[in-house]
Parts: structure tokens; C-alpha cells; sequence
């Protein structure tokens, strides 16, 4: 009763569960190797406890978001679907969290290259939360996941101006500048305008300053060796590729 007492308040100010992936001293999540390991020890933490405790299945998803961060999106898969199941077996009038649970599983199945399955997934979510959230940080979330799928599919026409007019304003406007979504749909918008086969110079110079920001916020905000700043400082090296191919097939 006394380790029920204290979980229920440790769940109430941020700690308990949440300590498994997120830093109070720097306010910033796990990552990478850290993030895996933390996601395993959480899970043998709660691994003894009824399929009914709320901490067993929270840590459970955790450890598939672990999994799927650090690319072992196979491993990752089946525990998301086990999570799943579980929020909808016991917890089915959790409708929040069964939206969120569908959408990293949505994730990690475009990652393994179900792009269909997953693109079917990212509409249904996103519909859903614009009606229950209306503008926030999860409904965000759950459109920058469609964009990528849009990207994925090669939907530029679609992708384009949900990113450009519809989820980067409500990001800058609800998030600000800085926050690890509004850069992420900077680097989604970015990508549409690079690999778009109607792409002209144009494009590719916007992208180019779309990403140059990107990676000055990101070295700003999260540090130079932070995972998602080393891929900013990637695309921007890509697309800067492209712009001096370009140049050189207007030279030859």
C-alpha cells in the first residue's frame, strides 16, 4: 500500500514513470544508447506486475519507443503491438492513448517500409485529434507524422501546403521556434521541396535556408552532438550537394 501511495504521487508531480525517459535535470528526454537501456530497465521494473497496472503497460511502451529510436524497428514492433492491444483490451476508453500508441506504431511500420498500412494510420490519427485537441502538441505531432508518410509516398502536392500552411504556423504559433516539433516540420518541409521532381533552384535555395536555421536552433537548443542536430547538419549537406550538382549541369 506504502509503494502504491508513493507511485500515485510520484505519477502526479512527474516523476515515477516518466523518469525512464526524461531528464529533470536538463529537461530533455533520453536518447540513443541511454534511452534503450533505460527503456529495458524500466520494463524488468514492472515486468512482474498484472497485465492491468497501468506502470507495467506505460513501461512497456516505452521500451517499444526505445527500440524504434534506436533503429531496431523489427524488435520494436511486436512490443508496440502488444502495447496496443493492451490499451484496447483494458483501457478503451483512453482514447488519447490509444491515438498515441497507434501513431509511433504507425511510425515504425513506415520505417520498415509498410508505407501503406502506416499513411492509412497517420490520416486516421491526425483526423482524430484535430477533433478531440484541436491545436496542440500531440495533434502536431500527429501531423508531422503524416507529412513524412505523405513524403514517403511521394505526395508533394499534399505535403507541401499541410506543411507550409497548415501545421508550421500552428507549431511556431502554439510550440515557438525552438521546439524540437517545429524544427522537425522545418526539416519535413525541406525535404518535400528537395525531392519533388518538379524541384527547381528556387526550391532548393529555400530548403537550403529552411535547414541553415534548422541546424543553428538545433546546435542552439539541444547541443552539437545531439542525434536529431547531426541529421539537420546531414539533409543541409545533402541539399547543398544538390545545389552544386545543379550548378555544374548548368556549367557542362
Amino acid at each position: 500500500a506504502e509503494m502504491a501511495v508513493k507511485e500515485y504521487e510520484e505519477w502526479g508531480t512527474g516523476q515515477g514513470i516518466d523518469k525512464w525517459q526524461h531528464c529533470f535535470d536538463c529537461d530533455q528526454g533520453f536518447h540513443s544508447a541511454v534511452k534503450l537501456a533505460l527503456g529495458w530497465a524500466g520494463w524488468k521494473m514492472y515486468l512482474g506486475r498484472p497485465a492491468t497496472d497501468r506502470f507495467r503497460l506505460a513501461s512497456m511502451g516505452i521500451l517499444g519507443k526505445s527500440l524504434y529510436s534506436n533503429r531496431r524497428d523489427e524488435e520494436a514492433l511486436p512490443v508496440l503491438e502488444a502495447s496496443l492491444a493492451l490499451k484496447r483490451h483494458y483501457w478503451s476508453h483512453d482514447e488519447h492513448s490509444i491515438l498515441n500508441a497507434q501513431s509511433t506504431m504507425a511510425s515504425c511500420l513506415d520505417v520498415l517500409g509498410r508505407h501503406d498500412e502506416a499513411l492509412v494510420l497517420e490520416r486516421e490519427i491526425y483526423a482524430r485529434k484535430v477533433v478531440l485537441l484541436g491545436v496542440s502538441e500531440s495533434t502536431i505531432l500527429a501531423g508531422s507524422n503524416l507529412a513524412c508518410s505523405l513524403n514517403n509516398h511521394e505526395l508533394w502536392d499534399e505535403s507541401e501546403p499541410f506543411l507550409r500552411d497548415t501545421l508550421l504556423p500552428a507549431a511556431r504559433r502554439s510550440l515557438g521556434p525552438d521546439h524540437k516539433w517545429t524544427l522537425k516540420l522545418h526539416q519535413r518541409l525541406a525535404d518535400a521541396l528537395e525531392h519533388n521532381p518538379r524541384c527547381t533552384r528556387d526550391d532548393l535555395l529555400e530548403a537550403e535556408s529552411i535547414l541553415q536555421g534548422v541546424v543553428e536552433r538545433r546546435h542552439r537548443v539541444f547541443g552539437p552532438t545531439h542525434p536529431s542536430t547531426l541529421a539537420a547538419e546531414s539533409l543541409l549537406s545533402d541539399v547543398r550537394e544538390a545545389l552544386a550538382s545543379d550548378v555544374r549541369e548548368a556549367l557542362a
